[in-house]
């Protein structure tokens, strides 16, 4: 696994929970820090991870879409990230969204 600059990219669908589901009831844009949860649903372990969604393009809760994720490396989430690996994203505790990483970039 490739980290540059201290960060582990990866490509990764993500899918914001809708409004009725408990997710958010605004879309995201831009650069979005929510929390992102590899380690299950009762673990208080977060990663930080920025979701960068080119300008003029929003992901509305409901939806589904290919983005790029800039993840902080640290040596508890080292091993965590690998094709096919399902993770929450949440808002402090609270659920809003879900991502499966496609690809490792480099």
């Amino acid at each position: 696994m490739a980290v540059q600059d201290g960060l582990i990219k990866v490509r990764a669908s993500v899918r914001l929970l809708s409004t009725e589901e408990g997710g958010r009831t605004d879309p995201i844009k831009g650069g979005y820090r929510p929390n992102h949860n590899f380690f299950g649903p009762d673990s208080r372990e977060m990663t930080i991870g920025l979701i960068d969604l080119p300008d003029g393009v929003e992901l509305r809760p409901g939806e589904t879409m290919d983005l790029t994720i800039a993840f902080w490396a640290w040596p508890g989430l080292v091993g965590q990230i690998h094709p096919g690996r399902r993770w929450s994203i949440q808002e402090g505790a609270r659920l809003v969204g879900v991502g499966t990483v496609k690809d490792v970039l480099e």
